[in-house]
Parts: structure tokens; sequence; C-alpha cells
């Protein structure tokens, strides 16, 4: 990890920007106070599915099914 004032920081900055881009991060500071870190931005990998099936297994659901909230909300309604 590299410490840079703002002055050498400008006048460094496409290498900085070069060790970024291959994983270091770069810490620039102010009166040798840091205020700003640079990081490489991680890509997610994307996955490939070999069916539909596979898509919809990997869904996961959260709550209650919605035919649940429907009957419920209708049974509310009816008082």
């Amino acid at each position: 990890m590299v410490t840079a004032g703002i002055k050498e920081a400008r006048q460094h900055l496409t290498e900085y920007l070069s060790r970024v881009q291959k994983g270091e991060e770069i810490i620039i500071s102010k009166r040798d106070e840091p205020i700003a870190k640079i990081t490489p931005i991680r890509k997610k990998v994307k996955r490939k599915l070999e069916s539909h099936k596979e898509l919809r297994a990997s869904i996961i659901a959260k709550g209650k099914p919605l035919s649940k909230i429907i009957i419920a909300s209708r049974k509310e309604e009816a008082y």
C-alpha cells in the first residue's frame, strides 16, 4: 500500500492508477492525514446458467407466498 501527498499523487497519477489496476491500494493524504483511498473496482463474475431449471432453482423466495398474503387481506376486509 502506497501513501502519497496530494502534490505527489498529482505528479504520479498515471503510475499510481497502473498500480491500482494491478490490485494495489493508494492512500492520499493531506498534511500527513489520510483523506482518500484509491482501490481497484472488483468486477462481478457472471455465471452462465445451463437451463431454465437451474435458474428457477437459484431464485430464493423471501417472505410469505403472495397467495397467502392475498387470502389474509381478503379475510381482514370481510369483517
